[in-house]
């Protein structure tokens, strides 16, 4: 009997079950295939974007729903849920060194998950690399729409934008990034997270189309770029031979070391309360 490869047939039936299952690599396929398709579609057709800003876009007032106070205030709720997020995953970690133990049932791989794809996507890859480096204009910034620097297409480099430019959209990778709330819910819960989640991203993301702050493109490439980087770190915390047992030396090595800082700190305070009082006494 001899071991044979299995057929580009027998795999290509096979990857339907394997994207149901959630299987990173099938995942990252599907993911890479949609910014592909976009990134080509947007080249090959920039009258999409400019359509679609058009469709906000007055020739007199320009993009006025940039004026709605309803609207302004939407578009502040993404930002906050992210920091308040950032700010839960901050104190659990920090919560060891100051109060005690986290409990058991708390695994430190979620406000870790949380973290490192926040930083990651949202913040190295589109903030800090793309939005900083490519000099795309913004809508409102571009001549078809009361500005004066022309269109540039997806993906091309250019100076007429210095910093913080359009492409690619950071609230839509923010807003994108909400999903690693799906991903760490327990399986009963997922899809119930993903109806509150996922229409929360599309208001948020046209929001800003609608606003004149990026163009349509700039917006799907942000979700098709964020999603590899939560893919790839989920893979890497959770898919990777031996992540169990890497995550259990984490977590003791964790756990050692904000006890250790605890007990200096308990030690330092008693030294300091003792030295107040000894000073104390000598002012008697």
């Amino acid at each position: 009997m001899t071991d044979n490869p299995p057929s580009t047939a027998s795999r290509g039936f096979r990857f339907p079950a394997r994207l149901a299952a959630g299987e990173t690599g099938a995942l990252a396929l599907v993911v890479c295939t949609c910014l592909l398709i976009v990134t080509g579609l947007f080249l090959a057709f920039p009258g999409l974007d400019i359509a679609a800003s058009r469709l906000f876009h007055h020739p007199d007032a320009g993009f006025i729903l940039a004026q709605d106070p309803f609207l302004q205030r939407l578009r502040e709720l993404g930002p906050f849920l992210v920091k308040l997020i950032a700010g839960l995953c901050l104190a659990v970690l920090l919560w060891p060194f100051v109060a005690g133990p986290l409990p058991e049932r708390l695994p430190l791989r979620a406000p870790v998950f949380l973290l490192s794809t926040l930083a990651l996507g949202p913040g190295l890859l589109v903030n800090a690399l793309l939005k900083d480096n490519w000099g795309r204009p913004r809508p409102n910034a571009v001549d078809l729409f009361g500005g004066d620097a022309p269109y540039v297409s997806v993906w091309r480099i250019s100076d007429h934008c210095g910093s913080n430019c359009s492409f690619v959209s950071g609230e839509a990778s923010s807003s994108l990034w909400l999903i690693t709330l799906a991903i760490l819910a327990p399986p009963a819960w997922r899809r119930t997270v993903l109806a509150v989640i996922l229409p929360l991203v599309l208001v948020l993301s046209a929001n800003r189309v609608a606003f004149g702050g990026h163009f349509l493109s700039d917006t799907l490439i942000s979700w098709c770029l964020t999603l590899l980087v939560i893919l790839g770190v989920r893979h890497l915390l959770w898919r990777l031979p031996g992540a169990e047992a890497r995550a259990r030396r984490w977590r003791d090595g964790y756990d050692r070391l904000s006890a250790t800082v605890r007990r200096r700190a308990a030690g330092l305070r008693r030294r300091l309360a003792a030295s107040l009082r000894a000073f104390a006494a000598m002012m008697r």
